[in-house]
């Protein structure tokens, strides 16, 4: 009986998680990036909030936000 090539190549990848300081390092080096990010988009002018569709208040009251409120999707 012949195997089926398309299941054998769709075989899930695990993703390594770091562990233990390496981990901590990577999430405070994100947060660090968000924190950067949130910082710059303070900063930008009115034609580039625009361009994003955000107005200036949408904009500053994302960068007023702390660190460790982070999207979901980081909590994992």
């Amino acid at each position: 009986m012949p195997r089926d090539t398309a299941q054998t190549c769709a075989a899930p990848v695990a993703i390594r998680r770091p562990r233990g300081a390496r981990a901590l390092l990577t999430r405070l080096l994100d947060l660090q990036a968000l924190w950067r990010q949130r910082r710059r988009l303070a900063e930008l002018d009115d034609a580039a909030l625009r361009d994003m569709g955000l107005t200036r208040s949408e904009a500053l009251h994302e960068a007023r936000r702390p660190v460790w409120d982070a999207p979901a999707h980081w909590r994992n």
